[in-house]
């Protein structure tokens, strides 16, 4: 029988199913992919230019990106009225912005490769972005991403962070706030606090610790290669990171992505933060995190027609490769 055998892995936050595969021996030559480089050569990088200046800039992509119509008859009518799919802004709610946070001029080097300092910068525009939207008070969640690489969704080779201030919490942070607060109510304590702990006693799915911070592959990872940085300090809402946060973050960005790069060949990937919601108090069951997605294969099938993650290398075995080849290199755990 050809080796696939799937292993229903749940997800002890949202409680959301995994198909991982547990019998196939991990082949690096399967899923080793090099980020490819966004084509620019026709209009050039507008980020190295715009706006002006020569260190971290934020630069507003557009001011109001989404559009929002308050009821179905609201969108029926008007979709008559104007006979098109589209709401116009006059008539209807604009909010959100999209902008990037963006490294100085010329800088389209991957994030594990440049000085801590400019991580550390770029992290702090992030998180002086979030404390800005927190005391607007005009929308919901303000999503903070990185996309490294075509395979990933990147328009631009310049390091950047982007930020999309959205008029609604997203499905996925609303589950984990939810599952969170469940969990809390269950078991005393904050599940991710809960996974610090754990996942450090039993190092099987651990990829780096330091003093601050822990990084490990989720035991329900829904993607190869998936890994979550979690601080250890209990705090739902980056938008309150101080100094000693941000450097934590940045060291522990550059460390897992390095091994990630050095294990897969820099490959493409999606880095995103969850954190707090804009207008809810979630300080006693959330935990702010940082998640990393390699994107080293197409969605199939299945994972669209049942919206069940399939992960074709399971966590352990990912985990064994990415230290394995940190050790051959000469590489410590923090």
């Amino acid at each position: 029988m050809a080796a696939g055998l799937f292993e229903l892995r749940k997800d002890p936050i949202t409680g959301w199913w995994v198909a991982t595969v547990v019998d196939r021996a991990f082949h690096r030559d399967r899923f080793a992919r090099a980020a490819e480089p966004v084509d620019d050569r026709m209009f050039g990088c507008a980020n190295c230019s715009t706006p002006a200046g020569d260190g971290v800039r934020t630069r507003m992509l557009k001011d109001f990106a989404f559009h929002v119509v308050g009821t179905d008859d609201q969108a029926r009518e008007l979709d008559r009225d104007l006979g098109l799919a589209q709401v116009s802004l006059a008539q209807a709610r604009a909010t959100g912005s999209w902008r990037t946070v963006v490294a100085p001029p010329q800088e389209h080097r991957p994030l594990h490769a440049v000085p801590i300092e400019l991580v550390e910068a770029l992290v702090t525009g992030a998180r002086d972005a979030l404390l800005a939207a927190r005391s607007d008070g005009q929308t919901e969640y303000l999503t903070v991403i990185q996309n490294w690489g075509v395979q990933a969704g990147a328009r631009t080779n310049h390091l950047c962070l982007d930020l999309y201030d959205l008029p609604q919490i997203p499905h996925r942070i609303a589950e984990e706030l939810g599952g969170a607060a469940r969990f809390v109510i269950r078991e005393g304590e904050c599940p991710f606090c809960r996974l610090v702990r754990d996942e450090v006693r039993r190092p099987d799915r651990l990829v780096w610790e330091d003093a601050d911070s822990v990084a490990f592959a989720p035991y329900a990872s829904r993607s190869a290669f998936e890994i979550w940085i979690v601080p250890r300090h209990h705090d739902a809402d980056f938008s309150r990171a101080g100094a000693r946060e941000i450097r934590a973050t940045a060291a522990a960005l550059r460390a897992v992505l390095g091994r990630l790069a050095s294990s897969l060949d820099g490959p493409p990937y999606n880095l995103v933060l969850h954190t707090a919601p804009l207008r809810e108090q979630v300080d006693g069951t959330y935990h702010w995190h940082w998640e990393i997605h390699p994107r080293l294969r197409e969605i199939a099938g299945l994972e669209l027609g049942t919206g069940l993650p399939v992960n074709p290398v399971s966590p352990e075995d990912a985990v064994e490769e990415l230290l394995g080849r940190a050790q051959a290199e000469g590489g410590g755990s923090g």
